[in-house]
């Protein structure tokens, strides 16, 4: 290595961070504290968002023009590090570039998910009642088969017949997206070790070594 070269911007910088912060902090809050996993989820929807608009318009190593590559790219890149025969990149290599990807689509599925969930609340953007209305308000009469008496949600009214499947899914992306973070970060450690660099390191002050 010759010496050091400024690629992670403040924006990459503290869109990571926050983001790491704001998932752990609605992970450990789900259901004992509400409000905490609501506003943190809120938090990181807008954090995806802007990373998304960065991607587009960001600097060189944060757009994600830079970083995409093929699976293909991926698995050549991977066989490489076990073989101890890596490829330096500047920004993220194919492998990590596609780690990128599959958290912040995991991430927004889980984040949909949420609000679908919190939706059938009556709360939310997503708010609906039992006929798809705009605020759930059970219904005094209900022919359709299904049991309304069964369960009730906070507010003391019915559950949503669809409101069980998307808990469901909200809570196998929340698993996904945990499995995918630890994939990155075993799989930082390996890229650290194979270039002899410290990743982490750079993730705070933006320079990585040349």
């Amino acid at each position: 290595m010759n010496g050091k070269v400024y690629v992670w911007d403040w924006v990459v910088r503290c869109f990571h961070w926050l983001l790491v912060a704001a998932f752990l902090t609605s992970y450990l809050s789900g259901d004992e504290w509400e409000s905490l996993h609501v506003y943190s989820g809120y938090l990181i929807m807008g954090l995806l968002l802007a990373r998304i608009l960065w991607g587009v318009i960001g600097s060189k190593h944060a757009r994600f023009s830079d970083f995409v590559r093929s699976p293909a790219a991926a698995i050549t890149y991977l066989k490489g590090l076990m073989a101890g025969n890596v490829t330096h990149y500047r920004g993220h290599n194919p492998a990590g570039g596609l780690m990128v990807i599959a958290l912040l689509l995991s991430i927004a599925m889980t984040g949909f998910t949420g609000l679908k969930t919190y939706g059938f609340e009556g709360k939310g953007p997503l708010a609906v009642d039992s006929r798809g209305q705009e605020v759930y308000q059970p219904a005094t009469v209900v022919d359709d088969g299904y049991d309304h008496d069964k369960d009730h949600d906070k507010q003391g009214g019915k559950e949503h017949p669809d409101e069980e499947f998307w808990e469901e899914l909200h809570e196998f992306f929340v698993n996904f997206t945990l499995l995918l973070v630890l994939a990155h970060v075993a799989g930082v450690y390996f890229s650290s070790r194979a270039h002899g660099e410290n990743l982490v390191k750079a993730m705070i002050t933006g320079y990585k070594d040349e």
